[in-house]
């Protein structure tokens, strides 16, 4: 779902009217807090925010778009052009501005000069499971937005299991498919590990990893069911 991030809500008439206009489907909230918890699951295509009325809460969205550890929101900024000398500190927050009152053919424009090069940037390698996303390019992982402090075997190990949901793995195959056939070290490496990826996930979903008793292991539900 392309949706695009509005702030404020609601917001100024002449923006809603140029992005229904434009064919952008489109949200409006009124806090940062809104924002985050209403994200969908694939991200928000962009953001605008209009920064001309409530300056600090503006910024607050802003840097709350941009804590996203796997994928920052294009984010277009609207102010005066009294607030001008504001962005020089803050040029980390947003990846355009257009100047209050605007045009609606130069708004639609940035607009489509944003999204179009976001789109043909190259994009992380990413692996998800709900709330879990882990970054194949930086060795990230986060839930529900957190990174998540992981060695680089309980990375490797996390990464196999996401890539496999609903499948059962013994230790033996574990040790081997993800420490290599020529480790050494026991099964009780793979306890250690599964054990404080579960402390890591933290309880409400340390349960992702579950025991499969006399067999080993399994990661969530599989994807084409039971």
């Amino acid at each position: 779902m392309d949706l695009v991030a509005v702030f404020p809500e609601p917001p100024p008439p002449e923006l809603a009217r140029t992005l229904d206009l434009a064919g952008y489907r489109w949200k409006a909230f009124a806090s940062a807090d809104e924002v985050a918890k209403s994200e969908p699951a694939e991200g928000w295509m962009g953001a605008i925010v209009c920064a001309d009325a409530e300056i600090e809460n503006a910024w607050a969205v802003c840097r709350a778009l941009r804590k996203k550890d796997v994928l920052q929101v294009p984010l277009l900024l609207l102010v005066t052009g009294a607030q001008l000398d504001e962005l020089t500190l803050r040029d980390e927050l947003f990846d355009d501005f257009c100047l209050l009152p605007f045009h609606p053919r130069e708004l639609e424009a940035r607009l489509r000069h944003l999204f179009a090069f976001t789109a043909s940037s190259p994009r992380p390698d990413l692996v998800d499971y709900g709330e879990l996303v882990l970054n194949l390019e930086t060795y990230q992982a986060s839930v529900g937005g957190q990174p998540l402090d992981l060695t680089y075997m309980e990375y490797e190990l996390l990464k196999f299991l996401v890539q496999n949901p609903g499948k059962v793995f013994t230790r033996e195959i574990l040790l081997s498919r993800v420490w290599g056939y020529d480790y050494y070290g026991g099964a009780r490496t793979v306890d250690v590990h599964i054990r404080r990826l579960r402390a890591k996930l933290g309880e409400e979903h340390a349960n992702l990893i579950q025991t499969v008793r006399s067999v080993g292991y399994r990661f969530g539900q599989s994807r084409w069911g039971n």
